[in-house]
């Protein structure tokens, strides 16, 4: 029988962060002020600890882990790298697919990858207490999970209709000791004037963010940080680890750089966390497809302007130059809470711009088919997140088939869907349906971009 899993030692683990920052062939857009002018680092110190906001900014290539870190990751890392040889022989596709298993961290995703390290970064900083907003409750239960080991106080604004759709996930977070609160909430005046507008609202990341950044900055003390799971630099480069540990392991299992990259795109921390250094191989030559998925009802990449835009609802943070579908998009309720978010990455969306990266939506429908017959194939039961990658995986293993060429196609299986089941039984008993968001409500929600300064499309034009 073929190997099916690729594992590495403790001892093989990556010292170093990748960060695509410095390597982009052209820069980012800087994150502008209300006045329109760049912001500095220290204008975002009462939000977030200096030592995470110099990450933020750096320029530098590589960037050290601290051992005190390391010595936190090696609960679960480095994490395996499996074969699919059973969807492979399902599909009759003469591809060979590969997944980077982070489903086996203690909250089950690739997030504590960056809870961990923030965690530590703002202890280390004389923080006390956290704040996030959380989707799906992934990103929640892993900053609970770290804020635990590293003895701090954790807050946790959680989407209104993942609160309701999925209550596990918020008992993980009481298991490990967070106070989870659904979003929006009567805590905050972002909250309240959300719910004075529109009581019946199934919440957003943007409004999420929103009350905890104001919880955040509204203590007195001092000593309490905002902490985010996706989008901004510093969080893609701890994320990075993942690809690092992919790239080793396809030596291993005697393969040269893959075909085909996948991974769902919510904010872009596990996509870019996988990705990334694959990226850096593609901008120095290397003939790879780069694929972000995510859904039809949410098509920032796909859809959404190249534009600068706040990261929230109430327009609290700085303007970032992204893809987006306007802060003031309120998704519908589909079951892949982690992917409900109206912008993107910065570094994501430049590479998108600069050709390096092919974003695709899909439907819900299809990536559960998708996610039933993995299940039904390899075993595992996904997160609705990683079905989205799926799906993309199922077709490229059939363009391959079709082509009839071998081809290795790599994804970032980001999450199990262990406490996501009311959406598979949804999809099982038909109640589930599908959703694309209508051109009218996409230039509804982008028309405010209007009154935003313009984002420059600047690219090299080699891809």
């Amino acid at each position: 029988m073929e190997p099916v899993k690729v594992l590495l030692n403790e001892s093989d683990i990556p010292r170093q962060w990748y960060n695509l920052a410095a390597d982009l062939p052209t820069p980012l857009l800087p994150p502008l002020g209300p006045d329109g002018k760049p912001v500095t680092p220290d204008m975002l110190a009462p939000v977030f600890p200096m030592n995470l906001i110099e990450q933020e900014v750096s320029a530098d290539r590589w960037i050290d882990i601290p051992e005190e870190i390391l010595g936190i990751l090696y609960r679960w890392r480095p994490t395996p790298l499996r074969r699919a040889v059973f969807l492979e022989k399902h599909l009759g596709t003469p591809a060979r697919i590969y997944f980077k298993d982070e489903s086996v961290s203690p909250p089950g995703s690739h997030k504590p990858n960056t809870s961990v390290a923030q965690a530590w970064y703002n202890k280390q900083f004389g923080i006390e207490r956290l704040t996030t907003e959380t989707g799906a409750g992934q990103w929640g239960s892993a900053l609970a999970f770290a804020c635990k080991l590293l003895g701090l106080e954790c807050k946790v604004f959680m989407v209104r209709i993942s609160f309701d759709q999925k209550p596990f996930r918020k008992m993980m977070m009481a298991v490990w000791g967070a106070n989870c609160v659904a979003s929006p909430s009567s805590e905050t005046n972002a909250g309240r004037k959300v719910l004075e507008e529109m009581p019946d609202t199934p919440g957003s990341l943007g409004i999420a963010i929103s009350e905890a950044i104001e919880a955040a900055v509204t203590d007195p003390s001092g000593k309490t940080r905002y902490s985010l799971g996706s989008v901004l630099n510093h969080v893609l480069l701890h994320q990075t680890i993942i690809g690092l540990e992919a790239k080793k392991q396809l030596e291993k299992a005697g393969e040269k750089l893959p075909n085909v990259v996948i991974g769902c795109a919510g904010g872009g921390s596990n996509f870019a966390g996988l990705s990334f250094p694959f990226v850096a191989d593609k901008i120095n030559g290397a003939d790879i497809t780069i694929i972000p998925v995510e859904p039809t009802a949410c098509p920032t990449m796909t859809r959404g302007p190249f534009a600068y835009d706040f990261g929230d609802t109430a327009c609290t943070t700085p303007l970032l130059a992204m893809h987006t579908l306007g802060h003031a998009f309120v998704p519908p309720p589909i079951h892949a809470g982690g992917l409900r978010y109206h912008g993107m990455a910065p570094l994501v969306c430049q590479a998108i711009v600069e050709g390096l990266l092919e974003p695709r939506a899909y439907h819900q429908l299809q990536s559960y088919e998708a996610a039933v017959t993995w299940a039904q194939t390899e075993g595992f039961i996904a997160a609705p997140e990683t079905s989205q990658a799926l799906a993309a995986v199922i077709d490229e293993a059939k363009k391959a088939k079709e082509e009839g060429k071998e081809k290795v196609i790599l994804f970032n299986y980001s999450g199990h869907g262990l406490m996501d089941l009311v959406g598979y039984d949804a999809y099982l008993s038909g109640k589930l349906t599908d959703y694309e968001l209508p051109d009218t409500d996409l230039a509804k929600y982008t028309a405010e971009l209007q009154s935003l300064p313009p984002a420059e499309i600047r690219k090299s034009g080699k891809w």
